[in-house]
């Protein structure tokens, strides 16, 4: 895929401008607001931005600089609808294997650790937020909701 004047999409620049070898490691946590729905929602989306800097940007680093545009952007479309499928699982909407009587799914969970004291000050299965397929749509621009998560440290 290239513009009119064969340059690459915005996506390629984006990707590149998101620092894609930083890591969440990498990053410093911001406070948590106070407010009990705005807290939650960035529990929320403090899940999202570690799953888009340590998967989908992993795999975006790993898309060969000289490839082709029209293969460059095949491969993000790729890792884009992957990561779209992973929400799809940690929502519910797909991922489990059942018969009459049992079930398997998968659960995650999103937790927010006193590091000092070592103990889960909160907690959230994520199958039970808002919607992880919901926050994608943000996360793929680079919104992680209205109260900062986390800035480069």
């Amino acid at each position: 895929m290239q513009t009119v004047d064969g340059s690459l999409p915005a996506i390629f620049d984006l990707a590149r401008q998101r620092s894609l070898s930083v890591t969440s490691s990498r990053l410093e946590l911001q406070p948590p607001p106070e407010n009990p729905r705005s807290f939650e929602l960035w529990l929320q989306h403090a899940a999202g931005r570690i799953l888009f800097q340590d998967v989908r940007n992993y795999a975006l680093e790993r898309i060969q600089p000289e490839a082709a545009a029209d293969v460059r952007a095949a491969a993000v479309k790729a890792i884009d609808d992957a990561v779209y499928g992973l929400m799809r699982v940690i929502d519910g909407v797909s991922g489990a294997i059942a018969n009459d009587t049992h079930a398997v799914e998968l659960s995650v969970t999103v937790k927010l650790r006193d590091r000092k004291a070592q103990g889960v000050i909160a907690q959230k299965d994520l199958g039970d937020g808002d919607g992880m397929c919901m926050g994608y749509h943000d996360w793929i621009d680079g919104r992680f909701g209205e109260d900062v998560v986390a800035i480069p440290k």
